[in-house]
């Protein structure tokens, strides 16, 4: 994180939590992840564009011909120089390649391509361009779509896009290379492809609010960076932009990676050649579980968001998998599956962060608590977050995230040392964070990444700014995860937070929400109001999993902590007479 301690701690104080929560970012303090300027005006004008073609196909559409776009002018700004070059020739192809830049044969250019656009065979040139182009640039081959001349690809559609598309203003002399501009609106396509598509999105995007956070959570500053299921690449993006933000060099990180969608695989290949990212994804499309194409690797870093709760994912195949060293995983759910691919593939000083369905914190169901157990008492779990929900746009599935250690001994990362924290384990609620940007969307703003981050940062640095905040965060002996048989939902541990009540008596307030109840629909509202009072005073008198309604009725509870409510049974039905 920028800043050194002393900041942080002043950042943590000023903002009243238990660590420092107070990031601003370069997008400026508790901005949505979300907020973007021109890439939504021009997002409007190609899903203008789109009519009824389909999103799915339309992405590849869009997406290819940016791709076409960057490279031909990244190609053209170095002509320029290399025309300007005393006895240098413009058409040498070496150098281009020389310079790290995509050759790019004249058939291929977009000036070629724009004024070819009017004409009815526009599919046929843009699919030689592409064709072209990964002629003759080996490390894009099979990468570029090539179906622009199919016959239910409307013309009329493709002409507008390419027109849409010329004029993006790449400001060359302020980004680097035009990477910053076509990478944003390439970025911004991808989500909100994700979101035009729905559950199918899933395949290829992870919010950018859950990518940054697991990046700052884990600080992949220098090493190999890893994800096994990487999408359209966006951990990479977001690692070295990590990177750059602060102040260390891209070279210090190496890029692993494997998408078993050949069409998601060609995404990413072109999302990371438009951030000049140089990556490793293998040559093709493929399986990890079954074809893994990094089988030695080990890695730093590893980040992940794989496919949740795969039912079919052929567990039968890899029975005696040298992967599963704590347990087999179940055939009918493969999150267990991934847990344990990520730990074959740390390093000795390696860590992994990575996103998972909620029911992987406490499924007990065909040895996945055997397996979590083992996990646990191996030491390698260093922290779980539980998330707010709504985070995705293709599915309403409540997720949380996992962060593993290899050695929680000891570590140094970048130029701070972790202390020992064997023996206990992190335990963050954030399902109360984060901003509703529409209906069915939530996301987390640059504050809520900062808090949640630096919470983490604190306390595995053995920092003083760090402390227990309940209903937020606790650290907890493994001595007590175990006596809840190994389960890892952060609600269990955390407790409730510290609320303030409006000072408003009971009877007074129940009065006041019924006066108006004039009709059933109002009385109803009335009903529920009353229901959650009672509910609260409830949870914070018994915590998180207190006594049962028959324990309640008949405890102290009701005397002690519910004077307001200390009445009979009978008056509480009388009191819900009048609502109902």
């Amino acid at each position: 994180m920028a800043g050194n301690k002393s900041e942080k701690v002043a950042e943590a104080k000023s903002t009243g939590v238990g660590t420092a929560g107070g990031k601003s970012g370069k997008n400026g303090a508790g901005k949505s992840q979300t907020a973007l300027g021109f890439e939504a005006t021009l997002w409007a004008a190609a899903d203008k564009l789109r009519s009824n073609m389909d999103a799915a196909d339309y992405k590849h559409v869009v997406l290819g011909l940016i791709f076409l776009k960057f490279i031909s002018d990244r190609f053209e700004r170095h002509r320029a120089k290399v025309a300007s070059t005393p006895h240098a020739d413009p058409e040498d192809r070496d150098e281009y390649t020389s310079a790290a830049v995509f050759w790019v044969p004249k058939e291929a250019r977009w000036s070629h391509i724009q004024a070819s656009a009017p004409q009815p065979t526009i599919g046929e040139i843009v699919d030689e361009a592409m064709y072209a182009i990964e002629r003759e640039n080996a490390s894009l081959k099979d990468v570029l779509p090539k179906n622009y001349a199919r016959a239910d690809l409307d013309k009329s559609i493709l002409a507008g896009v390419i027109n849409l598309i010329a004029g993006i203003d790449m400001a060359p002399e302020k980004t680097k290379g035009g990477q910053d501009v076509l990478g944003r609106v390439y970025e911004y396509f991808l989500g909100q492809f994700a979101a035009a598509e729905g559950k199918k999105g899933g395949q290829f995007y992870t919010p950018s609010c859950i990518v940054q956070l697991l990046v700052e959570m884990l600080q992949p500053f220098k090493g190999r960076v890893y994800d096994p299921c990487c999408g359209s690449g966006g951990m990479f993006v977001q690692s070295e932009r990590f990177v750059e933000e602060h102040e260390g060099r891209i070279g210090d990180i190496s890029v692993y990676g494997q998408e078993s969608n050949p069409q998601t695989w060609r995404l990413a290949k072109m999302n990371l050649a438009i951030r000049g990212i140089e990556a490793n994804l293998g040559t093709r499309a493929a399986d990890s579980f079954h074809d893994d194409l990094h089988p030695d690797l080990k890695a730093d870093f590893i980040l992940a968001n794989p496919p949740f709760n795969v039912s079919d994912w052929g567990a039968e195949r890899r029975r005696n998998d040298l992967r599963w060293s704590y347990g087999a995983p179940p055939n009918g759910n493969a999150n267990y599956a991934w847990i344990q691919h990520f730990v074959h593939h740390l390093s000795p000083h390696g860590h992994a962060g990575f996103v998972l369905a909620n029911g992987s914190m406490s499924s007990n169901q065909s040895g996945e608590g055997e397996i979590r157990k083992a996990l646990i008492e191996a030491e390698l779990v260093d922290c779980l977050v539980a998330m707010p929900g709504q985070l995705f746009y293709t599915t309403q599935i409540p997720v949380c995230l996992w962060f593993l250690a290899r050695d929680r001994s000891n570590g140094l990362l970048k130029d701070v040392r972790l202390r020992d924290r064997r023996g206990e384990t992190l335990f963050i609620d954030a399902r109360a964070i984060g901003t509703t940007e529409n209906r069915t969307l939530r996301v987390l703003t640059t504050d809520d990444i900062g808090r949640i981050a630096e919470t983490y940062h604190a306390w595995r640095e053995g920092r003083a700014d760090y402390a227990d905040v309940p209903g937020f965060c606790r650290s907890v002996q493994t001595a007590e995860i175990a006596a809840q048989g190994f389960v890892l939902t952060p609600g269990r541990y955390v407790g409730a937070a510290d609320l303030e009540e409006d000072g408003e008596p009971f009877e007074e307030a129940f009065a006041r929400l019924t006066a108006v109840a004039d009709d059933a629909s109002v009385r109803f509202v009335g009903l529920v109001a009353f229901g959650a009072l009672f509910e609260l005073r409830l949870v914070r008198a018994m915590g998180d999993e207190g006594p049962g309604p028959s324990k309640f009725w008949s405890g102290q509870v009701a005397n002690d902590a519910f004077a307001p409510f200390a009445r009979s049974r009978a008056s509480y039905s009388t009191r819900l007479g009048v609502i109902c």
